[in-house]
């Protein structure tokens, strides 16, 4: 079981590591962001790359960890959000994480 935003952003890097998910980025949000304590960044390596580890996280939060997980732009897109509460996750297709800098704009903001 799941309790603390910690124990969710561990359980989804796990994930992300076993799927072979590349660059992992894990920024821990400052309290005056109140969106969510993590926020995650990863690459896969295709857009169906991106959209299999989305989805295995997706199916895995809700049935191994009994969580709450939905996720944005899975048919054929270069970045998936996937929003877990605590903890957002962005994959991104490499092309797509540098044309965006979506880590360098979530680090100014800490």
């Amino acid at each position: 079981m799941i309790d603390t935003p910690n124990e969710l952003k561990d359980f989804i890097v796990k994930i992300l590591e076993d799927k072979n998910a590349q660059n992992i980025t894990v920024l821990k949000l400052g309290n005056e962001v109140p969106l969510a304590t993590y926020m995650i960044f990863a690459s896969g390596r295709s857009t169906k790359n991106i959209t299999a580890i989305a989805e295995h996280i997706v199916y895995e939060l809700k049935h191994t960890a009994q969580w709450p997980a939905s996720a944005e732009g899975l048919n054929n897109s270069d970045w998936i959000l996937l929003d877990a509460g605590d903890v957002i996750l962005h994959i991104f297709h490499p092309e797509a994480r540098e044309k965006f800098k979506l880590e360098e704009l979530w680090s100014k903001k800490k």
